[in-house]
């Protein structure tokens, strides 16, 4: 829940709607987490353990286990790869 002020601009009033620093941090926290969720639904549809997994991708373990457990980030460009890859290798019957 943000709080709303009014600021004036070269003669123009604007509403602005400032959040607290914590909403800020829980919102990113929300999405890691969110994200981290994602990703590990599509290890698991390839049926592979993490590090079987993080090989597969050529990604470091430790990259990978951080981003399944909401520690750091994962790109949403990098979640929408990998799905893809899934699905793909899925359909041609290789995984």
């Amino acid at each position: 829940m943000g709080i709303d002020d009014v600021i004036e601009i070269e003669g123009r009033e604007i509403q602005v709607e400032y959040f607290p620093k914590d909403a800020a941090k829980d919102a990113e926290g929300q999405k890691r987490r969110l994200c981290a969720y994602e990703f590990r639904k599509i290890r698991e549809q390839a049926n592979m353990n993490r590090k079987e997994f993080a090989e597969w991708l050529g990604i470091p373990y430790r990259t990978m286990q951080d981003w399944e457990l909401g520690k750091s980030q994962v790109p949403d460009y990098i979640v929408r790869l990998v799905a893809y890859k899934v699905q793909m290798e899925k359909e041609k019957g290789r995984i």
